[in-house]
């Protein structure tokens, strides 16, 4: 497989040389699993595929790097050996695990968030990726600026120390339960650091992670470094949980065509346009395993 700027127009020779890795990666599993184990098969399979995309990825930032590719000749290249393994990926995993409609709508879900988010790891606009904060370090800071507050208070030592208590009682319920301040992604844009979390659709069953996004998002909005919370949403048509997010003050929610143009904002690239002209799933998948979609009515799942 030579790695050129025209192989983010090959998509045909990148489904083959997968397909032709999937090949060999499935003799390998066979032998290591027989013919039963199919879901340590799909589990292998999937890894080894990820291996390969990981590989050809690194010829080209170093292929970039020493011919002096621009931004968008690289994230181009990228998305087109991401999605030619996707394609791969879902045909060799119904192989040997075929997909009921449950696995399958979750699975085009979970491709989409780290397509996206490839567009900001090889970003068109002047944009810093990020580490988010450990919430530990956040609570130190606000506990020793309370501990500072109430030691300068005109109180007797024995009401500074009742104080003391009745805070840390309010501490320890908040940490009854786990929390990360890490979302999906977190990149400054223009002197504001933003945090995102990225959502193919909302279930029917999302009021702990809606409770959770609200509780994560208001620890945001109350430090002191100006960050935006972001919702960025794959499906048009949402419930009552998205609405909860979007009404909520604390996130900036955005869903469908609104996403793409978020997306375009910020990263400088119209990754919605790059889809409309190089993701054709019906085309680009297996004749037989478009038939058992057709069948199952799956092709349905198949948008972007």
């Amino acid at each position: 497989m030579n790695i050129t700027k025209n192989t983010a127009k090959s998509k045909k020779e990148l489904l083959k040389y997968y397909r032709d890795r999937s090949v060999e990666y499935l003799s390998e599993v066979d032998a290591d699993f027989g013919k039963t184990e199919y879901k340590k098969k799909a589990k292998k399979l999937n890894r080894l595929l990820i291996q390969a995309k990981e590989s050809l990825i690194e010829v080209v930032e170093q292929k970039s790097k020493k011919e002096k590719w621009t931004n968008k000749e690289i994230l181009e290249c990228i998305l087109m050996i991401t999605y030619c393994n996707y394609v791969v990926m879902l045909e060799i995993r119904h192989s040997v695990w075929p997909y009921e409609y449950m696995a399958f709508s979750r699975r085009i879900g979970e491709l989409w968030e780290p397509f996206c988010k490839l567009a900001f790891e090889y970003p068109i606009n002047d944009l810093e990726l990020f580490v988010p904060p450990l919430f530990a370090d956040v609570k130190k800071q606000l506990a020793d600026e309370v501990q500072d507050y109430i030691n300068d208070l005109p109180l007797s030592s024995e009401q500074k120390e009742q104080l003391n208590k009745y805070y840390n009682k309010v501490w320890k319920l908040v940490m009854s339960g786990e929390i990360k301040l890490e979302l999906d992604l977190h990149f400054i844009f223009e002197g504001k650091k933003y945090v995102v979390d990225f959502k193919s659709g909302f279930g029917s069953n999302e009021k702990g992670n809606v409770n959770r996004l609200l509780l994560v998002a208001s620890i945001y909005h109350n430090l002191e470094d100006n960050y935006v919370p972001l919702i960025f949403v794959r499906a048009a048509e949402n419930n009552n949980y998205y609405n909860t997010l979007k009404n909520s003050q604390t996130f900036n929610a955005f869903s469908g065509s609104e996403t793409y143009d978020e997306l375009k904002k910020y990263s400088g690239f119209d990754i919605r346009s790059w889809i409309v002209e190089n993701v054709d799933w019906t085309e680009d998948l297996d004749n037989d395993f478009v038939k058992h979609l057709d069948n199952n009515n799956l092709t349905q799942y198949l948008t972007w």
